[in-house]
């Protein structure tokens, strides 16, 4: 494959990536209901012309969609901050065993192709270096016992 090969395939990546987000509001705006001008309470589409609801007997389809339970209570609602940490230290070890196992792959196959083995050396020093900042990170996270100071 030749270098404008390459930037074709990109580019029309890019297009189609571009496309479907566009495709996909273009088509909603067509499709879904819009309140009339002269009667809020009364919705119109412009794809059927001739469909129009009305709305005013039904007080519900303000309140937020649960599923088609009576929604109870506020929906700002304080969640404990010890959720927090468990998102961010799995998300902090999610990605350092992403970039182990890639490292790992990496140098599993240092003689295959002729690389010396100083180089697979170096690449698993840089991984170490790398996952043990990250368990400092975590060790940091639980010294502080799910303090934050903002």
């Amino acid at each position: 494959m030749s270098v404008p090969e390459a930037y074709l395939a990109v580019g029309l990546m890019a297009i189609i990536g571009i496309m479907f987000p566009l495709g996909a509001f273009v088509t909603s705006y067509f499709v879904r209901p819009i309140p009339d001008a002269s009667n809020p309470n009364v919705t119109r589409s412009y794809l059927f012309p001739g469909y129009e609801v009305d709305h005013s007997l039904y007080q519900r389809r303000l309140t937020t969609f649960e599923c088609g339970s009576e929604p109870i209570g506020d929906a700002m609602i304080q969640f404990h901050f010890q959720y927090y940490w468990y998102a961010i230290i799995f998300l902090v070890f999610d990605v350092a065993f992403m970039f182990m196992a890639l490292g790992g792959v990496l140098t599993s196959d240092v003689g295959a192709d002729g690389r010396p083995i100083h180089d697979a050396e170096r690449a698993l020093l840089a991984l170490s270096a790398f996952f043990a900042l990250m368990v400092l990170g975590v060790w940091h996270v639980f010294r502080k016992r799910g303090k934050i100071y903002i």
